[in-house]
């Protein structure tokens, strides 16, 4: 169900993919996997991905092709109820490879939403009398 505000799920896209970030910022494979804290950190960062992407409108879904917008709402079903499932090498694969594309879609639909919201309203339609 389509959140009735995406700039909030988007604003949560970005935050969370800035946790994990943060998380794993001086670690190496190892390390993550030794440090269960931090394993179950990313792995809920990740569910609220997965959980804020499928509140997004499908209108931006479609916009953003390249993104496998059907697995990352997927892979939240598989933490929250198939946790005995949840491989940490694909865990860490997906926190290093596998968000910065997300997360820049997020800002630039943020960027358009926000330019939407402006006085003078979108780009190219000057509303000044």
């Amino acid at each position: 169900m389509p959140s009735k505000n995406p700039a909030q799920r988007l604003a949560d896209i970005i935050d969370n993919v800035d946790a994990i970030q943060g998380f794993t910022a001086d670690l190496d494979f190892p390390a993550f996997r030794a440090d269960r804290k931090t394993v179950y950190a990313v792995v809920r960062a990740l569910e609220i991905i997965s959980e804020a992407s499928r509140r997004l409108p499908d209108d931006l879904l479609r916009r953003h092709p390249g993104i496998d917008w059907a697995a990352i709402a997927a892979a939240g079903n598989v933490y929250r109820h198939e946790y005995e499932a949840v491989d940490e090498a694909l865990i860490w694969h997906t926190a290093q490879h596998g968000l910065a594309v997300l997360r820049k879609v997020a800002e630039e639909e943020t960027a358009d939403l926000q330019a939407d919201l402006s006085p003078s309203g979108p780009p190219g339609t000057d509303q000044s009398p």
